[in-house]
Parts: structure tokens; sequence; C-alpha cells
């Protein structure tokens, strides 16, 4: 079975992108898994903070491995949106197959220096762990917004050539989110702003190592495929299947209020999960 540094090398080569999908429970993780499993294609479980507290950080390492060990399939997990030096030895520690630092409120000397440490500590536990830094603010939630978050400007705030060459010369980082008009959540009035397709493909010829798109609930199909070709190697959704699941947990207790299993309340939330994520997917890797 493929690392997922192999993984990312082939996508690159084959100008597709490695799915990466957020998950808050077993449900989700399986939703997740099985429409990858359907297309034969590696995906990434992600896992933030709140998400890694939830469900808890070793737990959530014994459930994709068991997975993976069980299928000899190439599913992986990260940790996603670490905000401090700690929690991302936490997770290396625990046996993640990779981790993002996101220093992006930080000034840009101390992102370096705190991304600095944490690929150091990386490198000295495991050295296929990969890891991954973000360069401009684009904001924190996965959810649904009623405006632009305050920071956020996709537009004028894009990540440039001479902080992309820095940063990675300086931290050692496998991976680089940079801010290319992308925008964490969905904006309840339609779709997020478009992506700066060129700037993309600057960011990866300049920046020299793959490159990851943060923020992709609300993206269009075509700004999809075309961050792709320009250079995008992984793929980020989160708030997208959320309200896949939350929309089909609310249709089940409509139609049945007094049922009370959780695995039947929860079963058309997962379907409908697994329905988004085979969706795109299917666009990620021109299926």
């Amino acid at each position: 079975m493929k690392t997922l540094r192999e993984c990312i090398k082939e996508a690159e080569e084959k100008k597709v992108a490695i799915g990466h999908f957020n998950i808050s429970d077993t449900e989700g993780l399986h939703a997740i898994f099985n429409a990858a499993k359907k297309l034969n294609v590696p995906v990434i479980i992600g896992t933030s903070e709140g998400e890694r507290d939830f469900i808890g950080v070793k737990q959530a390492v014994a459930l994709v491995k068991s997975l993976r060990e069980e299928y000899d399939y190439p599913i992986f997990l990260n940790a996603d949106h670490t905000y401090s030096v700690e929690r991302a030895k936490e997770a290396i520690d625990a046996g993640y197959d990779a981790v993002i630092f996101d220093g992006t409120k930080l000034s840009f000397e101390e992102n370096i220096a705190h991304m600095k440490e944490v690929v150091e500590y990386a490198r000295s536990i495991n050295p296929e762990i990969v890891v991954e830094g973000e360069i401009g603010y684009i904001g924190t939630s996965s959810k649904m917004l009623d405006e632009l978050p305050e920071g956020v400007d996709p537009v004028g705030a894009v990540t440039t050539e001479e902080e992309i060459v820095t940063y990675v010369k300086e931290t050692g980082v496998d991976l680089t989110a940079p801010a290319v008009g992308n925008l964490h959540g969905m904006l309840k009035s339609g779709k997020n702003p478009e992506l700066n397709i060129e700037q993309i493909a600057l960011l990866r010829k300049t920046g020299g190592v793959p490159m990851v798109l943060h923020g992709g609930s609300g993206i269009s199909d075509d700004d999809f495929k075309a961050a792709i070709q320009a250079g995008i190697a992984i793929v980020h959704i989160n708030t997208e299947i959320r309200v896949a699941y939350r929309e089909g947990i609310e249709e089940v207790i409509k139609e049945n209020p007094d049922e009370i299993a959780p695995y039947r309340l929860m079963k058309k939330g997962v379907e409908n999960m697994t329905e988004v994520v085979e969706k795109r997917l299917r666009l990620f890797n021109n299926l």
C-alpha cells in the first residue's frame, strides 16, 4: 500500500487531488471511507482540535488505522488546524499520519518559528509524518456564514511568492496551504468568492512543494478543476458534509418524531454525507 507521501506525489503527477474530509464521529468516518472505497481512491480524514477533543486523539488514530489495516486501504489521518506546538506534538506522538500547524493569526515571523519547531519534532519522531503549514488568514470556522469573517479578504490578501518561498525555506514544511481567494465556511448568500487560479500556479512553481486548498465547501466545480490543474494536490471539505449530515438527521426526526434509536436517527445523515463525499471525490479525481 502506498504511503501518504506517495499518494500526494501520484496525485500531482496525474493532475488530480486527494479529498480531505473532517469527522466528529464514527458515522462520518464510515460515510467518507465507504465513498472512497467505492471509487478506489485514497482519502484523508481530518480532525480539528475540537473534533479531536470530542473523538479522542488516540481513538481517532485507532479508528483510521483499523480501516487501513483491515482493508489494506490508503486512508490517512490528519491533525487539522492545530494552533499550538504542544497540540501538534500531541498528534504526532499519538500516531497521526499528518499534522497542520495553523499560525495564521500570528505574525509571519512567529508563524515560521513555531512551524519550524513542529517540523523538527515530527522529523525526530517519525520522518514519514507529513507536515503542513498555512500562510494567509482565511478564517477558522467550518460553518454557514452570514458574511465574510473579520480579517478575511479573499481578493486583496492572497499569499505572495516571496512569502511562500521564505516560509518553505525557513521551515522545511512538506505542504503549504496558501490564501488564494478561499475561505473557511460557506456563505449563506450563495457561492464563495472565485479562486485566484493564476496565483495558485505561481505559488506552486515558486514554493516548490505540493499545495493544499482549505475551505473547499462553497467553491464552484469549475474553480476546483482549474485549481487542481494549477497545482492543488489536496482539497479540504468540512462545512458541506456537516450541512448534509444535519439535514439528513432533521429529515428523519421530522418523519419519525418518536424515534430514539441513534443509529436510525443518523442513518439518513450518513447517507447524505456519503453522497456528497462521492460527488466531490469524483470531481477531484476526474471520474
